[in-house]
């Protein structure tokens, strides 16, 4: 049983990445990928690394990121957000949920199923800021360069890219590997790094 007193070392993690169809006006903006590893003790491992559906004509906005284009078809084929949520839903709530600016990933589970909370988030944006201050961006695909992580990165997730669900969730899991091997963090507690 995790409590907010759990080490934070010891805690057992679900690092989740949406991609997402973007704004367009008139549109909701859908998921249209999923990736999702867990993080335990040490050790990255895939969990989830599906496309979800989006109907054939709802559009994506020209700024969302994503390689999403080449396949529109296999997304209009791909299961349904809320059948993913049903085999995501018992990760999440046997693991700490984290992801990189958490808001995103929340937005979307309330949207998927209102009611369901998970009492701790970690969002591994807010801990990179803590942790590195002066770094002049916190975005993934910066952070995981500038603090020797791309090797990992690439040896886990090969021929992978930013902006690939599985991609960020697997970069997301590493840097907070990194950040609880930092001298300092070693003590802290599941509650010192849940975001509000």
């Amino acid at each position: 049983m995790i409590s907010p007193e759990t080490p934070a070392g010891e805690a057992p993690y679900a690092v989740l990445d949406f991609e997402t169809t973007g704004v367009v006006r008139g549109f909701a903006s859908l998921p249209w990928q999923l990736g999702a590893v867990t993080l335990r003790e040490g050790r990255v491992e895939p969990l989830f690394d599906t496309y979800l559906r989006v109907p054939e004509g709802h559009p994506f906005s020209k700024h969302a990121p994503g390689g999403r284009h080449a396949d529109r078809a296999a997304i209009a084929r791909a299961p349904e957000a809320l059948d993913v949520w049903a085999r995501l839903h018992p990760c999440l709530a046997a693991n700490v949920p984290v992801a990189h600016n958490i808001a995103a990933e929340r937005t979307i589970l309330a949207r998927l199923a209102p009611f369901t909370r998970y009492p701790i988030w970690v969002d591994t944006l807010r801990l990179s800021r803590l942790a590195y201050p002066t770094l002049p961006s916190h975005a993934l695909e910066d952070l995981i360069p500038a603090l020797g992580l791309q090797p990992g990165l690439d040896a886990l997730v090969p021929g992978r890219a930013p902006h690939d669900a599985l991609y960020d969730a697997a970069a997301c899991a590493l840097l907070l590997r990194h950040l609880l091997g930092l001298p300092g963090w070693r003590g802290l507690a599941v509650a010192d790094l849940a975001s509000p």
